[in-house]
């Protein structure tokens, strides 16, 4: 399938890709969650989930290969890194109670992704400490194992977790799709920035397109 997209025409092999929706958890996009806790504006991630909903829908529909992400940390918190633990200074950190439960702890309220973009049966969901969906996660064999080797990235936040898990796609050999509406930030001016490091100098990470291109894209197939 032919997606019009930056730097370039992209070319979806379907049947290989998968569809990856980072980090879309009740935190990060909810009122009263950690992110407003910390003074973000929430709507500013909200505006990505009509978006993504619609993506999701397609993609769905046409039988592709869905797969979530949700950072955060084990009850116990072995697996979460000092530097992370204080970086910021505040005075609620990871670990914390919160809003929502103990902040970026598995199996917490907040910790979930929200309701309108919940995980299908037999979707995979791939809780990872760090910001990359490949560090200490089983993401990179899941993708092996299913033949897949072109990823379709939507999420939060575009300059962190979305940019950090498409760098390390990059380098491991998959060609990524970067869906720009379906992505959000809470700094509007590192949105915009990380998507052009994207598609900079020829494709450097990958491709970038707007959601309505590949949906177009997916009737398309099915027609």
């Amino acid at each position: 399938m032919r997606i019009e997209a930056e730097p370039y025409e992209y070319s979806l092999n379907f049947p290989a890709a998968a569809l990856l929706i980072i980090d879309m958890q009740r935190d990060f996009l909810e009122p009263g969650g950690f992110g407003e806790m910390l003074g973000n504006d929430v709507s500013r991630l909200r505006r990505t989930i009509e978006p993504n909903k619609a993506l999701l829908a397609a993609w769905r529909a046409a039988g592709g290969l869905v797969i979530h992400t949700r950072e955060g940390h084990r009850p116990d918190l072995a697996d979460l890194p000092r530097a992370k633990k204080i970086r910021g200074r505040g005075a609620t950190s990871i670990g914390d109670p919160g809003p929502m439960g103990r902040i970026l702890v598995r199996g917490e309220a907040g910790h979930d992704i929200i309701a309108e973009l919940y995980p299908a049966v037999g979707e995979p969901v791939i809780d990872k400490p760090g910001k990359g969906a490949f560090f200490a996660t089983d993401l990179h064999a899941i993708l092996r194992h299913r033949g897949i080797q072109q990823l379709v990235v939507t999420g939060v936040t575009t300059e962190v977790c979305v940019h950090t898990t498409v760098r390390e796609a990059n380098d491991r050999g998959f060609e990524c799709l970067v869906v720009g509406d379906c992505c959000g930030s809470y700094f509007p001016e590192f949105h915009d920035t990380g998507l052009r490091m994207i598609a900079a100098q020829g494709g450097i990470f990958g491709w970038v397109a707007p959601s309505a291109v590949v949906i177009e894209a997916l009737a398309r197939k099915a027609a």
